[in-house]
């Protein structure tokens, strides 16, 4: 092995239970046993990374550790003979940067069943520009479709549309011919939305109802949220009978306040999006979807890249709910 150093950003618990995080030199002996030695080119911040990197326990339980959700490299070393030295390859989910050394660092080593090679249609970087968040969001349109909601169903309501499943979602959708109606409390992103595709963009006021009525008018065919709480319940009390409600977030509340009427009045299936330990054949399904007839062509538009240097800064403004799109992590700048 001709690097035995690497460079990576480290999270460490102190006796006095707060968490620092810095830029520091790793040794590949440090990583986990895995089939496949890696060396990242880019990773991308996701709110997952942010909680790890603030220590919480419900993402990492042991410190110290390099989060990184999600990674996308070249295969350097592998014991398998499926992984070919070279070759270009995604990680994300599993158990990547969460109690596994993940992407924050420019090498990781894990099982070759975590690993899907790089769709042709796709470069590296923009496999990370999708992530784990775009991934979600590619997921659960494909579960809408799945459902049989097409574009003529009626109009889809994506939740928290300025994030990074939700403006990836408004996108996609857009791009396969469905009305986006993008949700938000930026409502100063309202151009950034409907460049991207949205029809429309409602206040985030606009899809939280206050009152205690167990169905509301029928309006969405399909919802695609990422905050969960009050936007959630609301939205399933308003979706269409037959309609469908994806959940794959909860930035706004775990909880969820609702009653069985939206169901057994109207059929209303609620579906979780869990991209993390999606199965493998559906994982390479979607991949070859975003690489093909869903790759975005304003990717540049959702993005900014960063290196490891500028984590920390980002990671703060994801806390705050203040980044928007996506945030690409070039692990060599």
């Amino acid at each position: 092995m001709s690097i035995q150093k690497f460079k990576a950003m480290v999270v460490r618990e102190t006796h006095d239970k707060k968490y620092i995080r810095e830029i520091t030199e790793k040794s590949i002996d440090e990583l986990p046993e895995g089939d496949v030695l890696i060396q990242v080119k880019y990773s991308s911040l996701n709110y997952k990374d942010a909680l790890s990197a603030i220590g919480n326990k419900g993402v990492t339980k042991n410190y110290p550790h390099t989060p990184g959700v999600d990674a996308s490299g070249i295969v350097e070393k592998s014991k398998r003979t499926d992984f070919e030295p070279g070759e270009e390859v995604i990680v994300h989910g599993y158990d990547l940067g969460m109690d596994t050394s993940g992407g924050f660092g420019q090498y990781i080593r894990v099982p070759a069943d975590w690993i899907v090679k790089l769709p042709s249609g796709l470069t590296l970087k923009e496999s990370m520009v999708y992530g784990t968040a775009g991934f979600t969001a590619a997921l659960s349109v494909f579960k809408i479709q799945e459902h049989g909601i097409d574009p003529e169903s009626g109009e889809i309501l994506v939740t928290g549309a300025t994030g990074g499943v939700g403006s990836i979602a408004v996108a996609i959708l857009a791009k396969v011919g469905y009305q986006a109606v993008a949700s938000t409390g930026k409502l100063d992103e309202r151009n950034f939305l409907m460049d991207l595709g949205a029809k429309e963009v409602i206040s985030r006021d606009e899809a939280r109802d206050t009152t205690s009525r167990p169905l509301l008018k029928g309006r969405w065919a399909g919802v695609i949220d990422a905050v969960g709480g009050d936007i959630l319940a609301t939205a399933i009390k308003s979706t269409k009978p037959g309609g469908i409600v994806t959940c794959c977030g909860n930035v706004a509340s775990h909880e969820l306040n609702t009653n069985v009427y939206p169901f057994i009045l109207r059929g209303i299936s609620l579906v979780g999006i869990d991209s993390a330990n999606c199965p493998i054949d559906l994982r390479k399904k979607v991949w070859q979807k975003i690489a093909n007839e869903w790759k975005l062509e304003k990717l540049s538009q959702l993005t900014s890249e960063i290196s490891l240097e500028e984590l920390g800064t980002n990671i703060e403004l994801m806390l705050q709910g203040k980044q928007k799109g996506r945030v690409v992590v070039d692990l060599w700048r």
